[in-house]
């Protein structure tokens, strides 16, 4: 008895024998015309393909970036089946210029794949919206906190307190701005620079708040604790930007797009236009 494994290959044999014997089978002016369909279709879907990933790659949400990536995998994968099938109905030159095609149509999807792979995670995007969101919302709620803090602070020692205050406040606002070249930035060695500039502020912020503790008293405990609370959230919202942002696919996935992907498209599309123009000089000279 034959293995499920057996019956498998001995339906696709049987699959790709028809094929080849169908497209012997026809009158040559019939090969001819399905093979130029078949290019035209493929150059068709191969630019829906290409411009689908771009879609995905600048998409400004998930949902978006998940669509985009299925329609650019969809138009891809009729490409790659219409491969088999010209194949069947072309010899000659004309084969050999399907074969070069078909390399660069496999190198394409390899680094397409990879694109689409990290253009859906969208960790800069997220770390943006993390940055402007909720970081931000943190940073006000310390503000407020600090602020108050000085508020109620002695009027002897309040010059001392609203000195400090505005050093944890100046601190945190330069984390905020520095987190966004951050988000943007493609290299390791800038992104640790960064990184070592934050954390220099946040100990400027860290050793002003416990210089207010110090000053202000026991009056001042209220607010304190809110700002620490606040500064801790910031803290912990701003580690999550960092690593997001250190994933940085939203950077990569552009920059195959930008440095690979549209070389390898502008490739396989000219091999599909020479191909198409030698099967229209065929048409035209009734030879085949």
């Amino acid at each position: 008895m034959l293995t499920t494994a057996s019956m498998r290959i001995s339906m696709l044999a049987c699959a790709v024998l028809a094929s080849t014997c169908r497209a012997r089978a026809e009158p040559a002016f019939v090969q001819l015309a399905e093979a130029r369909r078949l290019v035209a279709q493929m150059q068709v879907q191969l630019s829906k393909a290409s411009d689908a990933s771009d879609r995905a790659v600048l998409a400004d949400t998930d949902a978006q970036s998940v669509e985009f990536a299925r329609q650019a995998r969809s138009a891809t994968e009729v490409v790659a089946a219409a491969v088999p099938e010209l194949a069947a109905r072309l010899s000659g030159p004309d084969a050999e210029q399907l074969a070069q095609f078909r390399q660069q149509l496999d190198l394409y999807r390899r680094v397409d794949g990879e694109i689409l792979a990290l253009a859906v995670e969208n960790t800069n995007l997220k770390a943006q919206r993390l940055a402007f969101g909720p970081v931000s919302q943190a940073a006000d709620a310390l503000t407020a906190a600090l602020d108050a803090t000085a508020a109620t602070s002695a009027p002897a020692k309040r010059c001392q307190i609203q000195e400090l205050v505005a050093r944890v406040e100046l601190a945190i606002k330069d984390i905020q701005i520095l987190q966004a070249p951050h988000i943007a930035e493609p290299t390791d060695p800038e992104m640790d620079r960064l990184e070592r500039e934050m954390a220099s502020r946040r100990s400027v912020a860290a050793a002003a708040l416990s210089g207010l503790a110090a000053a202000g008293g026991a009056g001042l405990g209220r607010h304190l604790g809110s700002a620490r609370t606040a500064l801790e959230r910031f803290d912990d919202l701003s580690r999550q930007v960092i690593a997001l942002s250190r994933r940085n696919t939203n950077v990569r996935s552009l920059r195959l797009a930008l440095q690979q992907k549209a070389a390898l498209t502008a490739a396989a599309d000219a091999s599909l236009a020479s191909l198409e123009e030698a099967l229209a000089k065929e048409a035209f000279s009734g030879t085949r």
